[in-house]
């Protein structure tokens, strides 16, 4: 039988699995895109050519105080690339490094040390202006309700800034669509309470990974960052190196989406059919540290998976489930109830305990780890400690004609079905 060897990421190192050729729908990948000759070229580029506003030196003026949002420790905004030019033109405009903050919006994610904050944004910058987390004083402003319901509880400083800028990279969100744009205020800005009024509409439809228009969650950011006045915006789209494939400055909504088409054609895989079995890696290590960060990768796989199809998930899991919310409601509810009590009020940690549930209300997924058999099966998945076995099964369940497709960097692959219309 003629078969193709395949490898994915599993840890440090990997795991190869022969399939016969014949089932192999193929490797889905995030596109190889032409790069800038210059990271810091392109910034200065998009700062120069800003979508839908004035250049940033005519839209402040000298004695403005300037916030600059910026992404916290776990994103891959390259902030320490971003800054300096940003920084430079506020001076050329006549602000002082003194009427300058840095605030990284950590939404409710913990705080920042001083070295983390100084490798965010660069011993120079870290040296010059005011660098701040957005937890730090606690002193939030309520600047209002959105048209769904969310109080929009935003740091003082913030409110207060004559100027506010959002920084950021641009990708894949699997309920807000995309990150980015006014996502640097809600939730990066905003209260917890806040942050959880909006979040917990990410079970209604359209809260989903690529969706912008029709995404309540994001429509509720958008609008969240008007009332804040959130004046402008510069955002990179990465490749999977994390090298600077995009720079987009300007309006918080037009620059946005440019940003968006260009993650669209990066990282959005189309396909005219789904696969009876879907083979998905989140990437290796630091993405398969616990089933908390795998999670990402599993969502993604669902997009190429049929209704009653089976997803092979190779994720090591060292550290087990990684989060404390997440392990209680995945092992102490049924699938059901998971997704009524997040949708009821959402639980930081529980929020991906739902997320995988409605992928298990569509398919099975074979968990390849190092887990504990015991405490996978009681979080609904099946255990198998290698591909081969875990590939075997699912051919045994779904029958020898099952079609296959490999996804070796689920965790940052979106396939978007468009069926061929014969």
């Amino acid at each position: 039988m003629d078969t193709s060897t395949i490898e994915v990421k599993y840890g440090t190192s990997g795991l190869k699995v022969d399939i016969p050729t014949r089932n192999l729908l193929g490797t889905l990948t995030p596109s190889d895109p032409v790069l800038p000759p210059s990271e810091n070229g392109e910034i200065e580029r998009a700062l120069e050519n800003p979508k839908g506003s004035p250049r940033l030196e005519e839209m402040v003026q000298p004695g403005m105080n300037v916030v600059i949002m910026a992404s916290d420790i776990t994103r891959p905004s390259p902030t320490a690339k971003l800054l300096p030019p940003l920084i430079g033109r506020l001076n050329g405009a006549g602000v002082k490094d003194s009427q300058i903050t840095v605030m990284f919006g950590m939404g409710i994610h913990r705080s920042h040390t001083t070295e983390e904050k100084k490798a965010l944004v660069g011993a120079d910058i870290f040296r010059r202006v005011r660098c701040v987390d957005s937890t730090e004083s606690g002193d939030f402003v309520l600047v209002g309700t959105t048209s769904r319901g969310t109080p929009v509880e935003v740091n003082r400083l913030v409110s207060e800034c004559d100027f506010l800028i959002g920084t950021g990279n641009v990708e894949y969100h699997y309920f807000a669509g995309y990150s980015g744009g006014a996502k640097a205020i809600l939730p990066g800005a905003c209260s917890r309470r806040t942050v959880e009024a909006n979040h917990s509409m990410q079970l209604l439809p359209g809260a989903e990974t690529g969706s912008y228009e029709d995404n309540p969650v994001r429509q509720d950011i958008e609008e969240a960052g008007r009332m804040v006045g959130l004046d402008f915006i510069l955002n990179v789209v990465l490749d999977p190196a994390k090298r600077i494939v995009r720079a987009v400055a300007g309006h918080p909504v037009i620059a946005h989406e440019e940003a968006r088409k260009v993650t669209d054609a990066v990282y959005g895989v189309e396909i005219e059919k789904k696969a009876d079995i879907v083979i998905a890696s989140p990437g290796g290590r630091p993405k398969d540290m616990n089933l908390y960060q795998a999670q990402k990768g599993l969502e993604n796989a669902k997009y190429a998976v049929r209704e009653g199809g089976v997803i092979i998930l190779t994720a090591e899991c060292p550290e087990g489930l990684g989060e404390d919310n997440f392990e209680r409601y995945m092992t102490g509810m049924e699938l059901d109830e998971i997704i009524e009590s997040v949708r009821r009020k959402f639980v930081l940690g529980a929020h991906k305990a739902a997320a995988v549930a409605r992928v298990l209300k569509k398919a099975d997924v074979y968990l390849v780890s190092a887990m504990e058999e015991t405490m996978v099966k009681r979080c609904r998945l099946m255990p198998f400690a290698g591909l081969e076995e875990a590939l075997d099964r699912a051919f045994s369940v779904l029958g020898v004609d099952a079609t296959v497709w490999v996804m070796p960097y689920a965790g940052s692959t979106v396939p978007r079905y468009r069926p061929r219309i014969t």
